[in-house]
């Protein structure tokens, strides 16, 4: 089984042996020691004076060779190491270019023009030494504060831009040889016209849909084990429950966090007993963490500020050392109606009873991302906040439109597969499995699953405070009931635990307030306002934490990945004290 591989290329108006020059540079400064293998150049003669032409460089393995113009296709990737069907591709079609994704979002893939050339590439590192000075974007900076990622087509750098899953970005060359430029969406998730109101019937053929949803991912599997990565919660438990019930050799792999939080250990435990299969504990204690970050910044190509980023960057690790194909529950939240809908749910039947019109419905939904939205005046020094003009609810507008959608909880589930899930659980699952030679297999992230969720009605998803109802009435046999019916917590990382004790000096490495001020994009006074409690009333708890680690991951990512320099550490800042410190100062200020 071949690994995973990356591409970069080009397309326009140029003179060939320039461009194919570049490209060979650009391969070189991204290979290193990997290996690296171009396209044969195709050209199309406009007219005497112009031509058509482009190119691809393959970094890695060499793609199959099943995708190599099949219906136009010059360049194409598959998650999950398919031969017969890509995640992300690049077409050329009688004088058009087009780039597409699948609406999952698996494979990111960005852009960039120069002059007359659209450059693209499966990685945003390998356009950057394309710029003369790759800059910040502040929108996506600003996208990145709200969100914990930056929300597409916005890409964290100016000028470079990312293709949104269930998309196609179609240029085409015009009769002056000059691009005109259109975005289409080919995919709709969206309510369906007739529902499924037997309950026995709906169980009966989700049980179907999900064995056929697993035997769709099981094409090309390596001799060895596949691995399967088992939280313990629900979705990975059942995706892990489907591999044995279809006869392949599993080995688990599960975080082991330590004494520090809630430990969901014990469950992944019970469920890889119950199903009879090997279980990896891998470490996630701070130490390791600590260890990982950098690499995990690297990996992720672009910054993404959840706590569960380095530990997932773990579990990829220990993975590579047995098997090349990884599976996870990923998608399940999304599809069955996870927890994190409640909130809005009780935010929509109250506009309901209130009509306050979308905005307010938009705004409680840009409140459950617990982020740093609402707060610009406090968080952002003056360069960014006189840069932006713009609203984050049109990054959402999009997927809240209700046009497309006959209930409230099919237009949550719309928002939550286009935005948490394909821009942000996806590519950065692929994303560091990629880091590690490993192909990732998410049967969620079936279509024709997918669609017959949204036969479903809602009170099959939400049975009270019960959340995946229909979802836990059709695996119940399948697995341990103290895992199919325990209320979902999700994965407890620690965040705020770490940042105050073992990960103390480490953030202060990083949120130097002197380095802070002189970059000129965050206040230099807000780590410290966050742990003496000051900043908000409502981001408390382990709401700092997670605030902290994603000003953090940020800091991380652009020294690592953009190469930015560094100037103006202090050593006058708040980490210089000892966590303790804080502790005794907190207790003195609820007296």
């Amino acid at each position: 089984m071949s690994n995973p591989y990356q591409f970069i290329g080009y397309w326009g108006i140029n003179l060939p042996d320039q461009l194919d020059a570049r490209l060979t540079k650009l391969l070189v400064v991204a290979t290193g020691l990997e290996t690296s293998t171009k396209s044969k150049k195709f050209i199309n003669k406009l007219s005497e004076k112009y031509a058509l032409n482009g190119q691809v460089g393959y970094i890695g393995s060499n793609p199959p060779s099943s995708f190599a113009n099949k219906d136009g296709i010059i360049a194409a990737l598959s998650a999950s190491g398919f031969n017969d069907s890509a995640d992300a591709w690049v077409k050329v079609e009688n004088n058009h270019l087009i780039l597409g994704r699948e609406p999952f979002g698996r494979v990111p893939l960005y852009w960039t023009k120069q002059g007359k050339v659209i450059w693209f590439a499966s990685k945003l590192q390998l356009l950057l030494p394309l710029l003369k000075t790759p800059e910040v974007s502040s929108h996506g900076l600003y996208g990145y504060s709200c969100f914990s990622y930056v929300p597409i087509p916005l890409t964290p750098v100016a000028n470079i831009f990312s293709v949104a899953a269930g998309t196609l970005e179609n240029w085409q060359i015009s009769s002056q040889h000059d691009f005109t430029h259109t975005t289409q969406r080919y995919y709709q998730w969206q309510s369906a016209s007739v529902l499924i109101h037997d309950e026995d019937e709906a169980i009966s053929q989700l049980q179907i849909r999900l064995k056929n949803a697993v035997h769709r991912q099981l094409e090309n599997l390596p001799r060895e084990p596949v691995g399967v990565f088992l939280s313990g919660g629900l979705d990975s438990s059942t995706i892990a429950a489907l591999l044995v019930q279809a006869g392949v050799k599993v080995k688990a792999y599960s975080l082991d966090f330590g004494l520090a939080g809630v430990s969901e250990l014990p469950y992944a435990e019970q469920v890889a007993d119950y199903l009879n299969i090997p279980l990896v504990k891998v470490d996630a204690t701070p130490r390791r963490i600590k260890q990982a970050i950098q690499a995990t910044a690297t990996a992720l190509d672009l910054p993404f500020g959840d706590g569960v980023t380095v530990p997932l960057y773990l579990l990829c690790q220990a993975a590579s050392q047995e098997t090349k194909v990884i599976f996870n529950g990923e998608g399940g939240d999304q599809l069955f109606a996870g927890w994190t809908n409640k909130p809005i749910i009780a935010a929509g039947v109250y506009n309901q009873e209130h009509p306050g019109g979308n905005t307010e419905f938009t705004q409680q939904y840009l409140r459950t991302f617990h982020r740093l939205w609402g707060y610009e005046e406090r968080v952002f020094q003056n360069q960014i906040k006189q840069a932006l003009s713009v609203q984050p609810e049109q990054w959402l507008a999009e997927a809240l439109d209700a046009k497309f959608t006959t209930t409230l909880l099919d237009r949550l589930r719309r928002a939550t597969l286009m935005l948490k899930g394909a821009q942000n659980i996806h590519p950065r699952a692929t994303n560091l499995a990629f880091s590690h030679g490993l192909w990732v297999r998410s049967p969620f992230c079936d279509i024709p699953l997918s669609e017959w969720t949204f036969q479903i009605p809602g009170e099959f998803y939400l049975r009270g405070a019960c959340e995946k109802y229909i979802l836990k009435r059709a695996v119940e046999s399948w697995l341990p009931p103290e895992v199919v019916w325990r209320e979902k917590r999700g994965m407890g990382v620690p965040l705020t635990a770490w940042c105050f004790n073992e990960l103390w000096s480490e953030v202060g490495y990083w949120l130097n307030s002197g380095i802070l001020a002189a970059e000129g994009r965050w206040q230099p006074q807000l780590p410290l306002q966050l742990i003496k409690g000051e900043f908000s009333a409502y981001l408390r708890g382990r709401r700092i934490g997670e605030i902290l680690w994603l000003l953090l991951m940020w800091q991380v990512w652009r020294r690592r990945v953009l190469n930015e320099t560094v100037s103006g550490y202090s050593g006058l800042h708040p980490f210089w004290l000892p966590s303790r410190f804080w502790r005794w100062y907190w207790k003195l200020q609820d007296e």
